[in-house]
């Protein structure tokens, strides 16, 4: 492409930035074998504690390990704080859209976003209508997905409301870091993020009713066949809940309650890594094996806590996107302090008709989609999957909205040949209990391959640490 990406560690003029340059130093001091020697302990270490993560359509069905890279994303203190502003700022108009939605809908009838646009959307779940949740929250955990383009600023590229994964990578790629290399972080000061854990666990307990003393937490999974068990697994051994599926829970006299080897104990809050189709046969869809019978009428009787709630897709779907500065500015009164990347609608007729034209510069993008499938990426897809793409676009135009080829910034990491940049982007995840919190940095997604823009694990990327750095 020829464009100058915006470069993390480089200036334009060459320059290592300020907060770059303790690593900097480090890399140009530390033997190449050294670092190969590390990565290969790095690999070793992650198949012993088994962070993989199953990659859908692989023939072999295989257990993968995502790569990481040893080379950590440096971010500034005072770069943060601005990005943790507009991070909070965002989930929380995110959730009061949410609340709105399912009680007074004055953002519907202000004209601020189509009614139909909400209402018809597959993810509107009608059984919330009215349903008063603890504290107004439908999000408790969100993944905000955050690209740096050429200009040097930060632009969200989706918002991951219904169940965000990614956060173990973030934990574990922090520990083998401070275990791999501990004197980088002697020379510099690093933000922890090892505190997440509890957070959540905090913010999971403030989820349940208000008249419960001692609530108890699980971790619903769908199984070790989903894609991010090892993070289930994960996250309710350091939060020191049970992980259960389906079957390991019963409804009785409206109490959801968790078999256990000394009879049924009542369960007070979900954290659920189940979609909504598949949490209650009797509510969704009836062929579903992963849910709880019954489960619906003990959430809508407010006997137990979900997290994320019911119905919170409808907020992350990609065509309710370019209306999120809407939502700041009619709930919050403020300016959107992150940018949202330009999107075009093709369920409307004229925008539909530009993206149609300019189909090989733009990347098309299914409302539904997730994990890098079911899109177009323009500049560099063949004239017969352009021609492909434009049935596809015709056939049905409200699945698909279009935005510009944004690019990503570009971060010094380990390859075969060396040392060189490769495209970044970074999920920080946000907590929304009593209050919003968040740890400093995020998971932060590498594309491996020499000028590739796609970071997601299922299609070969891999992870880095991210420091925030004062």
């Amino acid at each position: 492409m020829g464009r100058a990406h915006y470069d993390e560690m480089q200036a334009a003029d060459g320059e290592v930035r300020a907060h770059f340059r303790v690593l900097a130093e480090w890399l140009a001091e530390t033997p190449a074998d050294r670092v190969a020697e590390k990565r290969r302990e790095a690999d070793l270490l992650f198949h012993r504690v088994g962070i993989t993560f199953a990659v859908y359509g692989d023939e072999a069905g295989a257990e993968r390990l995502i790569p990481f890279d040893t080379i950590p994303r440096v971010i500034p203190s005072s770069e943060w704080e601005e990005l943790a502003r507009g991070l909070r700022q965002r989930v929380a108009a995110l959730n009061r859209f949410l609340h709105d939605i399912y009680h007074e809908q004055d953002i519907l009838k202000a004209g601020v976003i189509p009614a139909e646009q909400v209402l018809t959307n597959d993810a509107y779940q009608v059984a919330m209508l009215g349903l008063e949740l603890t504290n107004h929250v439908y999000a408790h955990i969100a993944g905000i997905d955050l690209i740096r383009h050429d200009d040097g600023k930060y632009y969200v590229l989706e918002d991951n409301l219904r169940t965000p994964s990614g956060v173990s990578y973030m934990l574990e790629n922090r520990r083998m870091m401070m275990r791999l290399f501990p004197e980088l972080f002697a020379r510099q000061s690093v933000r922890p993020v090892e505190h997440y854990s509890a957070l959540l666990l905090e913010t999971l307990r403030a989820v349940a009713a208000p008249q419960v003393r001692d609530p108890v937490v699980v971790v619903l999974t769908p199984g070790q066949y989903n894609s991010a068990y090892f993070e289930h697994a994960f996250l309710a051994q350091q939060m020191g809940v049970e992980l259960v599926e389906g079957p390991d829970l019963f409804v009785k006299d409206g109490f959801v309650h968790m078999r256990t080897t000394s009879g049924p104990q009542r369960v007070d809050v979900i954290y659920r890594r189940i979609d909504d189709a598949f949490l209650d046969p009797l509510a969704f869809r009836g062929d579903s094996l992963l849910g709880v019978p019954g489960l619906l009428s003990a959430y809508r009787a407010g006997n137990i806590a979900l997290a994320n709630a019911v119905g919170t897709g409808v907020a992350d779907d990609k065509s309710t996107y370019p209306y999120v500065p809407d939502m700041i500015r009619f709930y919050l009164g403020e300016e959107p302090i992150l940018h949202n990347v330009p999107t075009w609608q093709c369920r409307r007729p004229e925008e539909c008709r530009q993206v149609l034209d300019q189909l090989g510069e733009l990347v098309v993008k299914e409302v539904q989609g997730s994990g890098g499938y079911g899109m177009l990426v323009g500049p560099a897809a063949s004239r017969a999957e352009i021609d492909a793409f434009r049935e596809r676009i015709r056939a049905n135009p409200a699945n698909y909205i279009a935005q510009p080829t944004m690019s990503l910034s570009t971060c010094p990491t380990f390859v075969e040949s060396g040392v060189a940049p490769r495209h970044v982007d970074l999920r920080p995840f946000v907590l929304s209990g009593k209050e919003i919190k968040l740890v400093p940095g995020g998971l932060t997604r590498v594309a491996l391959k020499d000028g590739s823009l796609v970071v997601n694990s299922s299609q070969g990327g891999g992870t880095k640490d991210t420091w925030v750095a004062d």
